[in-house]
């Protein structure tokens, strides 16, 4: 048998071999390999974005329950509040009621009372009148107090920490020496108290500053200087019981 002779019939069996492969079954089965590749690489790809949205999820978890956190936190002072609207009012017509003068003349009695008590001696003192909170239920009018003393210095010291402990309320703004002559020591005192409207029969409250101290000291001198501010009394008895 001549080479081309063979080479012919292996070529021959070659395609037969082929052919056999070639069949309707066998194509099926290569198609269902295929398709299953391609599941399982769909099957992966949809895992891995179900891990991707699921880590997602945890991370808007997360950020959602902190803010709720924060939003519990940040309504816990307002909780009650009502509540302590009323007592905040309660508590600040009591402040007034108490602690404020409705007229310059208790003013100067208690700071002569306190002096007395103390044992300084009051000079002159200078009383400036502005209205504050104006239009409001909680209008007032500030009284801002020059006023000079003189006396030993414990007595001094004593009756200024009298002072920021009294019942009526005042605000000690600037204290400055102004000498010393025979043990006696002079202070210039500036303070500060509010006065508010009378109320019941402190309308009717008959309230007379002296024009100069009584010989007990039961009551500091006054000297009005005019008020200030756009809606201020008049000077004098400036529409306010005195």
């Amino acid at each position: 048998m001549t080479v081309a002779v063979e080479k012919k019939q292996a070529l021959t069996e070659t395609l037969e071999k082929a052919r056999g492969l070639m069949t309707l079954l066998n194509l099926h089965i290569a198609g269902a390999a295929l398709l299953g590749l391609v599941n399982l690489y769909l099957l992966a790809h949809m895992f891995y974005a179900w891990r991707q949205v699921s880590n997602q999820d945890e991370a808007a978890v997360a950020n959602q329950t902190v803010a709720m956190k924060a939003a519990e936190i940040a309504k816990k002072p307002l909780e009650g509040l009502d509540g302590k609207l009323v007592k905040a009012t309660k508590d600040a017509d009591l402040f007034y009621q108490k602690r404020l003068p409705f007229s310059d003349s208790a003013v100067a009695a208690e700071l002569g009372a306190l002096a007395k008590k103390e044992g300084v001696k009051w000079g002159r003192a200078q009383y400036a009148y502005s209205p504050v909170m104006v239009g409001t239920s909680g209008e007032l009018t500030e009284a801002r107090i020059d006023a000079s003393l003189s006396g030993d210095y414990r007595p001094l010291v004593l009756f200024i920490n009298a002072l920021e402990r009294d019942k009526m309320f005042f605000m000690i703004q600037t204290l400055t020496l102004t000498g010393e002559q025979a043990g006696t020591v002079g202070l210039r005192l500036k303070m500060t108290t509010y006065l508010r409207n009378p109320v019941g029969a402190e309308r009717s409250a008959k309230n007379v500053v002296p024009s100069e101290a009584s010989e007990d000291g039961a009551a500091a001198p006054v000297v009005r200087v005019a008020p200030t501010g756009p809606t201020a009394p008049a000077a004098g008895n400036g529409g306010r019981a005195r």
